[in-house]
């Protein structure tokens, strides 16, 4: 006899502030037995060795997260001077040494060089495909990977050290970015504008999207109010509609959310009715319905909730 398959309960976002040492899977993997929900997924995976900010979707909002693996991020991370690494941080091997330390007036007149768009080489211990195989596992193999360079959008990169100027060992930055960024090839190439090498010595995510620092808790506290009951469990959970802050959004009645979640297109009627193009986010009584697209004067479903 086949197996009924377990619909999931929660439906809504976790900011979880990952600690040191496991990976995003695993994250994952605890969360999901904490909440007993079989339907989760994080949006943008962090190393072991990063903590910080993972966003788990679960249920229903697991629709929404290309919204937040698109969104910008914002990261706090440490360059160490002086020591670049086979992996770009404190995991690899080193590969070059130098005896310079930078100024700190060295770095700030090297950082406007790194916001904008600007072109970046991934580290070869990452997740990125060449000739269909991951490249960490192309490194880890002895393998000599060529890493094409690639655009990268740097928001803001910013010293959060004070001082007067002097010569440093290592230096906290805080970076805004856009998708697809890796600091730690950030800090490398800061250490090699300079001529000094450098690698990453501490990384944390701060921020995913709309998902912000403030909302971040611990495993300490999830398993906390999962002794307290699932309703202490369930006040830790954002609403599905958390991902899709920047998308406009059209109430309709209760019949209209009906046909929609039917997968049928609705008309917007009356003098009032509003006028809609594009993506939009369609919500019934506060709640998030389906992400559609307005044409028309019609709603197309696109991407259907079902509580």
């Amino acid at each position: 006899m086949s197996r009924k398959r377990r619909k999931a309960t929660v439906h809504g976002w976790i900011a979880l502030d990952k600690p040191l040492g496991l990976s995003s899977n695993a994250a994952l993997g605890r969360l999901k037995r904490l909440f007993d929900c079989p339907k989760a997924g994080h949006a943008g995976t962090l190393d072991p060795l990063a903590t910080g900010m993972l966003p788990v979707a679960f249920g229903e909002a697991t629709k929404t997260v290309p919204f937040i693996v698109d969104g910008s991020k914002t990261y706090r991370f440490e360059a160490v001077w002086g020591v670049r690494t086979s992996t770009d941080d404190l995991e690899g091997e080193a590969v070059a040494t130098s005896e310079k330390r930078p100024a700190l007036s060295e770095i700030d007149a090297t950082l406007p060089a790194f916001i904008g768009t600007i072109r970046q080489v991934p580290p070869q211990y990452s997740a990125i495909k060449i000739g269909g195989e991951r490249a960490y596992k192309l490194a880890r193999s002895g393998e000599d990977v060529e890493m094409p360079s690639r655009e990268v959008e740097i928001h803001d990169l910013r010293r959060i050290d004070d001082g007067d100027d002097r010569l440093v060992e290592r230096t906290t930055f805080d970076c805004d970015c856009g998708k697809g960024t890796y600091i730690r090839a950030i800090a490398r190439d800061l250490g090699e504008a300079m001529g000094c090498h450098a690698h990453v010595g501490m990384l944390r995510r701060l921020r995913v999207g709309p998902f912000h620092e403030a909302a971040m808790v611990t495993f300490e506290e999830i398993e906390a109010a999962a002794e307290k009951g699932p309703q202490a469990l369930a006040s830790l959970v954002q609403p599905l509609e958390s991902a899709l802050t920047d998308m406009p959004r059209v109430e309709v009645g209760f019949d209209d959310a009906a046909t929609l979640r039917r997968g049928q297109p609705i008309l917007l009627r009356g003098r009032d009715a509003p006028v809609v193009h594009g993506p939009v986010c369609v919500m019934c009584d506060g709640v998030a319905v389906a992400l559609a697209e307005g044409a028309g004067g019609q709603i197309h479903p696109r991407r259907v909730f079902q509580y």
